[in-house]
């Protein structure tokens, strides 16, 4: 008799439960969207900012990986031909390469004749501007870095504001759900500057590493186009 008491029990127990709840999830999407307007603009100007730092990324690095291939025995034709006083097949080597290196050594070889420290000057003028070809918009992944948190940041104190803005015209009584928009907004921002951040912050720097391989190609050819130079007829 307990026995059945107790199977009854357990039966009225289970019966009375709570059901179980099932957990909502919510995508990274619908979170953006859950911010109200003011959240939808900030994130819409990172969402910009982030196309605009993954795009010059992808331009700079194929114009950067194609100014770096150089014949391995470029320099050792361009020797060639100078010492065999044949300085237009020179430059014809070195209009058919048209990279950086091959630019350089092309203006040392229009100068042959001048004084030796001419040419070393014309050769760092052309570097100058080969460099600057080379940088071009990486500056701006520089900025994004900074400024897309800084955007994120005032996201944050916009949704800060919003939200004690609710609980002060409520005299502290405001429900969860009026304060949401203000509370996504904050957090929303955040995580979008900081991604949009990190993402320019990381680009620029595998670029700047990029272009200094580059540079430092362009200093080694000078250098050997100026040593040739020096050679004893």
């Amino acid at each position: 008799m307990l026995h059945f008491f107790q199977e009854d029990g357990l039966a009225e127990s289970a019966q009375t439960a709570e059901p179980i709840v099932e957990e909502k999830t919510l995508s990274l999407f619908d979170l953006f969207l859950s911010g109200g307007i003011a959240g939808q603009v900030i994130i819409a100007l990172l969402f910009i900012m982030l196309f605009v730092a993954v795009y010059i990324y992808f331009e700079r690095l194929f114009a950067i990986k194609a100014a770096s291939e150089t014949d391995s025995n470029f320099m050792n034709q361009i020797k060639d031909s100078v010492l065999n006083g044949n300085i237009e097949s020179a430059r014809m080597r070195c209009a058919q390469a048209n990279s950086p290196v091959a630019r350089l050594t092309a203006k040392g070889l229009d100068r042959i004749g001048s004084p030796l420290e001419d040419i070393n000057t014309a050769i760092e003028n052309a570097g100058r501007l080969e460099v600057y070809k080379l940088e071009k918009n990486i500056s701006i992944l520089a900025s994004i870095a900074g400024v897309g948190p800084m955007i994120g940041f005032l996201g944050t104190v916009i949704g800060m504001v919003i939200a004690f803005h609710e609980l002060a015209t409520s005299s502290g009584q405001a429900e969860m759900g009026a304060l949401a928009e203000g509370i996504y907004i904050a957090m929303t921002t955040t995580v979008a500057g900081l991604i949009v951040g990190i993402v320019a912050y990381i680009g620029y720097n595998h670029l700047v590493v990029k272009t200094d391989k580059v540079v430092h190609q362009m200093e080694a050819t000078a250098v050997d186009f100026l040593d040739l130079l020096n050679e004893p007829a």
